[in-house]
């Protein structure tokens, strides 16, 4: 067999000198010599062909095991080109695989220990296949593993239904469905749905409301201690410190002037810090016993305006441009709790434009399906990326002299009337919304 291509060069050449050579004899007449170098010269021609199917049939062997996807062999190149160039190809595509593999190992490992349930359809002819589903999705619905989406439609009826009222788009909703007979849980459900060249994917994750809302409360409490511990920290260490003081100063037989004044500023910061701490405490109060709203029919022009008047003073102080585009719509809410949510509005406002040479706060009212919005937006130095996740947060503050409760409390007081304090980032400044139902 050829082993290389300089071995079939010569064979070709062996061909063509014993094919002039058998031709030189014809022409002389010679038939034996003739015929006997023909011979020879259809012996090289057929090794010459023996040895191109030789390689082209190991070539052909090695490509249909790279369709096939079948990385157990171990060619070795052997000189020939054509076969060279497929054992290269080979070596390539099973590198890839691998690495493919690799990635598609850790991407599922990844995605089963994620709380959140996730499912990816993908669809062929028309048909749905399920592509991937995670561990926490099965355990939510408390069915197993099928590759064919159809089948669980018996399983889960209810959720195969909401799927298929979707029409296979992207959407994003709430719904309560009970798993095998047991008591009914809230979900949050998001579809999407993406295509490709040559694919086409539908993606669905679920979500436990309850999980939701127990990570969020666990979230919350964590920072609300953290921020209670630092404030009594920093109040009580200094007073320990100086009771400690007075005490030792008392329990000398005589006190001079000087430990007098000592006492006496001891006394005094004492009494201050004191005040402060109430002060925090009364703060909380405001924002964990906040009071239910006692509704009316209340004009939210009459009660923008009203605020606007309390702030006067500060505005024209501060050379502030005030812009009221305000419609007259009525909401069902408590006056004092909307206009004192208002203030807090403008307050952070004030403070927003502070650094800016000119100053404007615009507010604006309209009706937006069924909703009524009041945006009061500035052209201050707006809130940064960094802290944009801490705003509502209980006493999270940027302000030297702030007390952190101004978003904390108008949020809790829009969600006790049923409806919600929105946020902005605009390029210049901000805009706080607050949302009613009509």
């Amino acid at each position: 067999m050829i082993r290389n291509k300089y071995a079939w060069l010569m064979y070709s050449i062996l061909a063509i000198a014993s094919g002039i050579i058998g031709y030189h004899f014809f022409l002389e007449q010679k038939w034996i010599n003739a015929i006997l170098f023909a011979a020879v010269m259809v012996v090289f021609v057929a090794l010459i062909n023996s040895a191109s199917a030789y390689e082209i049939s190991k070539a052909e062997k090695i490509i249909s095991s790279i369709r096939r996807k079948d990385f157990s062999l171990y060619p070795k190149e052997e000189g020939a080109e054509l076969l060279d160039s497929s054992i290269g190809l080979y070596y390539q595509s099973k590198e890839e695989q691998f690495s493919l593999s690799s990635y598609k190992l850790l991407y599922e490992s990844i995605l089963d220990h994620m709380e959140t349930g996730l499912m990816i359809l993908s669809e062929r002819e028309g048909n749905w296949d399920v592509f991937y589903v995670n561990n926490a999705f099965l355990d939510i619905l408390q069915v197993p593993k099928y590759n064919v989406w159809q089948m669980y439609e018996s399983k889960v009826p209810e959720f195969y239904k909401i799927i298929e009222d979707t029409g296979y788009r992207s959407s994003q909703e709430f719904f309560d469905v009970s798993i095998r007979g047991n008591s009914t849980q809230s979900f949050s459900l998001r579809t999407k749905k993406v295509k490709s060249t040559q694919h086409q994917f539908f993606i669905i994750t679920m979500e436990s409301l309850q999980k939701i809302i127990e990570q969020k409360e666990k979230l919350a409490w964590n920072n609300l201690m953290k921020v209670i511990s630092h404030e009594l920290l920093n109040t009580l260490t200094p007073v320990n410190s100086l009771i400690q003081n007075l005490e030792y100063i008392s329990n000398q037989e005589t006190i001079d002037k000087e430990d007098q004044q000592e006492m006496k500023e001891s006394l005094m910061i004492i009494n201050s810090k004191s005040k402060q701490l109430l002060h925090f405490v009364d703060d909380y109060r405001q924002v964990a016993e906040l009071p239910k709203p006692v509704l009316a029919a209340v004009s939210l022009k009459k009660t923008i305006e009203s605020a606007v008047s309390f702030l006067k003073t500060e505005f024209e102080k501060q050379d502030i441009l005030m812009v009221l585009e305000i419609e007259d719509f009525m909401v069902s809410a408590d006056e004092k709790m909307i206009e004192r949510s208002l203030i807090n509005l403008y307050l952070n406002a004030i403070f927003a434009v502070s650094e800016k040479e000119k100053k404007i706060i615009k507010t604006t009212v309209t009706s937006h399906n069924n909703r009524i919005i009041v945006s009061i937006t500035d052209n201050g130095s707006g809130i940064t990326s960094e802290i944009r996740d801490k705003i509502f947060l209980p006493f999270f503050t940027t302000r030297a002299n702030g007390s952190g409760i101004g978003l904390t409390l108008t949020k809790s007081i829009m969600e006790a009337h049923g409806g919600y304090l929105n946020y902005q980032g605009l390029e210049e400044g901000s805009s706080f919304e607050l949302w009613f139902l009509k």
